[in-house]
């Protein structure tokens, strides 16, 4: 039974793209989606093709493949099939002159695809249409809200209630990367951790034991590690077992009918961290609540970020939101579709919070010899301060 998305979510979602475009970009006349991510968001289907909106007219979804599937999952009202461009272009000539701009997912799209669309398609000029599409995939509707609640739900059953039987002593990173990745499917998951940063392979997330977690990563995120090899730097190593008196940090996606969300836990095996190591987790875990209770509507996430980072000591600072010199700029992100979303709580992203957006907070200080301790949980924007919906554990669960 394929559970498809409603109608309604699908032609509300189209309008207000539309009015975020007239309000934006009044002059627009013609937005071409190619990414899987967006087509799936407009029509419910996740094809090889492309989807033309017009400003004015019916937007169409060109399929390449697979048509019948494409027909089997979506309730868009207008799907049709195509073998190249040159089907669609010759549907379209009929429509009049084509503009002189197209607007294009500018962040996604390679040159050759452009190029060989652009065969077809002669349009003049290509401007960006990345940061509308992102403004209303930002407010997540109650139908999505609940996918994401779902997302939550399982993931704080795993990490939190689950995680712990697994861990055992001379088992491999990899050895619980596969069994996690197991469980979390077998518990909902859909088996998938999208990002949309460019050539980026993420399978599961990090799970690392130990200085693991503070291994140099090309990934843009606090942590780091190990991996199985530098052509596969994913899921953990083979080598690196787990020892008594490990941290072990867990820092995975879950995600349900493609909502993810994002949530790190962390645990002591074999017998407590030191007690700055501790005290140190903490701080992240009080920060975690301070800017989560700062979720609200109007308030913009680069005021979050400065309130934080302005309250914090030199000292805490040197190895916060990364180790030694490998930080990040936030503090904070959005998630839904993809598990790195805007906006972002740092510098640069003023716009005000609106209710329902969602955001992934994710405080970390990483230690030498230790690890990398804090915490990540995900929550909605509501006039109360975040909801968070994947748990309220603070993390350094003892295992021993």
């Amino acid at each position: 039974m394929i559970k498809k998305v409603p109608l309604t979510e699908l032609k509300n979602r189209m309008s207000c793209f539309r009015k975020q475009m007239d309000v934006s970009n009044p002059q627009w006349e013609t937005v071409v989606i190619f990414s899987k991510i967006n087509i799936y968001y407009f029509t419910g289907t996740m094809q090889d093709g492309m989807l033309i909106i017009p400003k004015n007219g019916e937007a169409t979804l060109w399929v390449r493949r697979s048509y019948e599937r494409a027909l089997d999952e979506s309730l868009f009202s207008s799907i049709e099939p195509m073998n190249s461009f040159r089907d669609a272009a010759g549907s379209m000539s009929n429509v009049g002159k084509l503009p002189d701009a197209v607007y294009l997912e500018t962040e996604v799209v390679p040159l050759a695809l452009y190029q060989r669309f652009q065969k077809y398609f002669p349009f003049k000029n290509v401007k960006s249409v990345d940061a509308q599409v992102c403004a209303i995939r930002a407010v997540k509707s109650e139908y999505e809200l609940s996918l994401l609640r779902e997302a939550g739900r399982i993931h704080q059953h795993v990490l939190e209630d689950l995680v712990p039987g697994m861990l055992r002593e001379g088992m491999s990173e990899a050895d619980l990367s596969t069994e996690l990745f197991s469980v979390l499917v077998d518990e909902g998951h859909h088996g998938a951790c999208r990002f949309g940063m460019f050539d980026t392979e993420m399978i599961l997330g990090n799970v690392c034991f130990g200085e693991s977690s503070i291994y140099p990563t090309y990934f843009n995120g606090p942590g780091g590690k190990l991996g199985l090899s530098p052509a596969a730097p994913v899921l953990g190593s083979r080598n690196r077992r787990l020892r008594k008196g490990d941290l072990v940090f867990v820092d995975v996606g879950c995600g349900v009918d493609g909502y993810h969300t994002d949530k790190t836990t962390t645990y002591m095996f074999g017998s407590p961290l030191p007690q700055y190591a501790v005290d140190l987790h903490n701080k992240c875990v009080d920060i975690q609540n301070e800017a989560a209770a700062m979720l609200k509507p109007g308030i913009a996430p680069s005021e979050i970020y400065t309130t934080i980072m302005n309250g914090l000591d030199k000292e805490f600072l040197q190895n916060f939101m990364g180790f030694g010199n490998r930080k990040v700029k936030f503090l904070g992100h959005g998630v839904g579709l993809l598990i790195d979303e805007t906006p972002v709580i740092a510098e640069g992203f003023d716009e005000p919070l609106r209710e329902g957006m969602v955001f992934a907070l994710e405080p970390k200080r990483g230690i030498e010899n230790i690890g990398m301790v804090g915490i990540e949980n995900t929550f909605i924007v509501t006039a109360k301060g975040g909801e968070c919906i994947t748990g309220g554990n603070p993390g350094l669960i003892p295992v021993y």
